[in-house]
């Protein structure tokens, strides 16, 4: 019986966390260059895996590939992403961050993370260490059972 309250306590800061995820990454307090949601979670994933076709960005977040289709026709409007060919030979181009992509993801990433620190000032190096590491285990589990890792450095 103690699992079923420890697992409704997490479900319950999960839920605020989120809640406050929401708040502490809403662009629209990041300025002017400030990226959308969807558009700071693909260029994250460019930037860590490298271009990336349509196809393999809905595979990588289980979206529909029009879906994607729309997010990243948005980017490169934008100039965030340009499209190259598919440096193995496939038929397929593939999206590529651009320089003003990785100018702005940077900004917003540091933005993010300046949010982060006015919350955990007190903290120690291990607190943060343990609670990163937590965090961690608790993503690649769900990765785990999705069947769609994130690309770790």
């Amino acid at each position: 019986m103690r699992r079923d309250k420890e697992l409704a306590l997490i479900e319950r800061e999960m839920m605020l966390l989120a809640r406050h995820q929401v708040l502490a990454t809403a662009r629209t307090n990041g300025g002017p260059d400030a990226l959308e949601r969807s558009a700071y979670t693909l260029l994250s994933r460019i930037e860590t895996e490298g271009p990336l076709t349509i196809g393999q960005l809905a595979e990588a977040f289980g979206l529909d590939t029009s879906t994607v289709n729309r997010q990243t026709a948005a980017m490169l409007r934008a100039g965030l992403v340009d499209r190259i060919p598919d440096p193995d030979g496939g038929v397929a181009r593939k999206l590529r961050i651009t320089e003003e992509g990785l100018r702005r993801l940077r900004q917003d990433r540091d933005w993010s993370i300046q949010g982060l620190s006015r919350v955990v000032t007190e903290w120690t190096s291990e607190d943060l260490a343990d609670f990163a590491g937590v965090l961690e285990r608790f993503n690649r589990d769900i990765e785990r059972i999705q069947g769609r890792p994130w690309p770790r450095g």
